[in-house]
């Protein structure tokens, strides 16, 4: 059976964290072929720890050695990476968000359109098993028209100090563009991808501006931090659909909340964790999973999918066009906030 050729361009935590141990694991359709990275020492690192063959700091390089790239850089080299490989004739994973706004979106989907090449985006938490019973019953019409999302992506002091994570230059944006994006993902995904025509938002960063941060997870300037850690929207849809939308990397709570409800006309879900909440037999009914023991690896299936569609063997599960739709609704929210206005996207 044929086997994908993988590269990795990024050595960073999400490429040995995620991709690389998901891709070893499915050797049998996929091999590491090369690792690419501007800082070829660390290039050198993660091959010797996966026992990856070879390495490139010039991601041209590694194109020609390659039929898929997954890329795991900063933000800012999300775009003009897939869109080189893409002319290369190589397959795309490009980690979220897909890029730092609308239009290098826009330039990616046409560049794979060019080359018939398939381009994907890593929002994983589609792949998550209570992501993927909520799809399946909404498709099932157990809850009827999908009517209102109300999604929160909030952690309690948990700025990620390390990486490049703050730098907005870098990365675009704070909490919204990194964490909040795979909520607002999910939302839309079990919307059913609607069209969004409204959307107002606040973006804040006086809660990593005091002095004397408590943080779980590293330590940063306080001084210097100029990306948001807390984000309210509204956002409304073509369909008449809304939806209620707040993300935070330093939440003054009780604990960290990710949560995802979907009001429908007959019924609801809600996740995490799963539960179909309907009124039937004149009674209101609330049922829970009971899950079959098994892995629950959203970036295992994440992947998968990617190989099988390169290979031909299956569909995307995360399209381009869907990605598209975060990022203009990030685009929105940011620049509602700057302009203290509704912003109308058609």
């Amino acid at each position: 059976m044929k086997k994908l050729r993988m590269g990795i361009v990024g050595a960073g935590g999400i490429a040995q964290d995620r991709h690389i141990p998901a891709y070893k694991q499915l050797s049998d359709a996929v091999t590491v072929e090369a690792v690419c990275d501007v800082n070829l020492e660390a290039a050198k690192a993660a091959a010797e720890k996966f026992e990856i063959k070879k390495v490139y700091s010039d991601y041209q390089d590694l194109f020609r050695e390659v039929d898929a790239v997954t890329i795991c850089t900063p933000n800012k080299f999300h775009a003009e990476i897939s869109i080189a490989a893409l002319h290369a004739g190589v397959h795309v994973l490009c980690e979220k968000p897909m890029a730092m706004n609308t239009k290098e979106c826009e330039a990616m989907i046409q560049a794979a359109d060019q080359a018939g090449k398939v381009l994907s985006i890593g929002y994983h938490y589609r792949f998550m098993k209570d992501s993927q019973a909520a799809k399946n019953v909404i498709m099932q019409n157990e809850i009827g028209e999908p009517i209102v999302a109300r999604a929160q992506a909030l952690r309690r002091r948990k700025v990620p100090g390390w990486g490049v994570f703050t730098n907005k230059e870098l990365q675009g944006g704070g909490s919204l563009i990194d964490y909040g994006c795979h909520f607002l993902d999910l939302s839309l995904w079990l919307l059913g991808n609607p069209t969004p025509v409204e959307v107002i938002g606040k973006a804040y960063n006086q809660l990593s501006k005091m002095p004397d941060q408590v943080n779980q997870w590293g330590s940063f300037d306080h001084d210097t931090f100029d990306v948001d850690d807390h984000v309210t929207s509204y956002i409304t849809f073509e369909n008449g659909a809304s939806m209620l939308f707040e993300t935070s990397w330093s939440a003054n709570i009780k604990e960290d909340v990710e949560s995802v409800s979907i009001s429908g006309q007959t019924g609801g879900i809600d996740l995490f964790p799963f539960q179909l909440n309907q009124a039937k037999y004149g009674m209101l009914v609330n049922s829970q999973a009971d899950w079959i023991p098994g892995e629950d690896n959203p970036g295992l299936y994440q992947v998968r999918n990617f190989i099988d569609c390169c290979l031909g063997r299956d569909e995307l599960i995360v399209k381009p066009e869907e990605a598209l739709q975060v990022s203009k609704i990030i685009d929105a929210i940011y620049k509602s906030n700057e302009t203290g206005q509704s912003i109308k996207l058609t």
